[in-house]
């Protein structure tokens, strides 16, 4: 671990006294003349061959050579009396940082770190920090504040892009459902297995012990356009069917016999196309591995419980709609009593 902070220098430290107060002084009269009698103040400008002069006014250089100078030195008061430093400022020798870093107008020091990956996560360690080490050191120096730059920040602004990214992604793959399908509830009834892949993906990053990454995010957003195919091809062809007839029960029935192979086959070569990446050791592959275990399991879970709850929610839905549409329901909403027909008499 290493930080920004550089070794201190001895300086000297000024503070006012009671006596520089009644006098009318201030830090800043104090700091003023203390740089004008050692650094100069500049007073005026000449312009020779061409070139500006800079006319300096300081002290002798005799006056300015040790420490024992600063307090031998006279300062000015508003009244234009001069006392000495030592009745207006107590004079201490501290020590200072060698320099001072400053963001947005406040002091930082930037601590670094680089994580051994085969002991611990950088997840991990800043999970840590934030709930053992942070709150310990704020409650010690209450003006202390912290924040997480470099790859966190940039992860944090990524992670941002891609949230809204998958918004604007989950609301194309609607309308582009909702063309076709000619509702309004069916392409939701498709989009449904989205959350079932990424519950597949957190399960799988469990399994295999890997830690939630960026490209694991990124990997959950990718599925997202895969594991729908599965449902839609059971939601047309249960539509299909509908059409030649079938009740909704034995549609749905239909579409998850039929359709099992073509369904499980593609989630299978799907699984298999990524095996050899979660197979492999080297280096370079160890960036890619958690993107394809996302994709892989996620795919895996997606398809073996849209099978099950995709003809469910095809029955579930068409129940819903029936009973929208139902004399019965119709004349609730419309605040009329159904009447019956009259009964005859033989």
């Amino acid at each position: 671990m290493r930080d920004s902070y550089r070794a201190s220098k001895n300086e000297l430290e000024l503070r006012l006294t009671r006596e520089a107060e009644a006098l009318g002084l201030s830090v800043a009269d104090l700091a003023r003349q203390i740089r004008q009698a050692f650094l100069g103040e500049e007073v005026q400008r000449l312009s020779r061959g061409g070139e500006d002069v800079r006319v300096v006014v300081r002290a002798p250089e005799d006056e300015r050579r040790a420490v024992g100078d600063v307090e031998a030195l006279r300062i000015r008061t508003p009244e234009g009396a001069a006392v000495p430093l030592s009745v207006v400022a107590d004079v201490r020798m501290g020590e200072g940082p060698a320099s001072i870093r400053r963001a947005d107008g406040a002091r930082v020091v930037n601590v670094l770190a680089d994580i051994d990956t085969q002991i611990t996560s950088a997840g991990a360690v800043l999970t840590d920090l934030e709930a053992n080490v942070l709150p310990k050191l704020l409650a010690q120096a209450p003006g202390v504040r912290y924040a997480l730059e470099g790859e966190q920040r940039e992860q944090r602004e990524s992670l941002a892009a891609i949230g809204r990214g998958f918004v604007f992604a989950l609301i194309v793959i609607f309308a582009l459902l909702a063309l076709p399908l000619r509702s309004y509830a069916q392409p939701l009834l498709v989009m449904s297995t989205i959350p079932l892949g990424a519950v597949g993906a957190v399960f799988g990053h469990v399994v295999l012990g890997l830690p939630l990454s960026f490209p694991s995010v990124i990997g959950i957003v990718a599925l997202s356009g895969i594991v729908v195919n599965d449902s839609l091809v059971l939601v047309d062809w249960a539509n299909r069917r509908k059409r030649d007839g079938l009740d909704a029960r034995a549609a749905a029935i239909d579409a998850g016999v039929t359709r099992f192979r073509p369904v499980f086959l593609t989630s299978l070569t799907t699984f298999l196309g990524l095996l050899p990446l979660l197979l492999e050791q080297s280096v370079q592959a160890q960036f890619l591995i958690p993107m394809a275990v996302s994709i892989s399991a996620g795919v895996l879970m997606a398809t073996a419980v849209s099978l099950v709850l995709v003809p469910a929610a095809i029955v579930v839905l068409d129940d819903a709609r029936r009973l929208r549409s139902s004399p019965a329901r119709r004349a609730q909403t419309s605040g009329a009593t159904p009447c019956s027909a009259p009964k005859l008499s033989p």
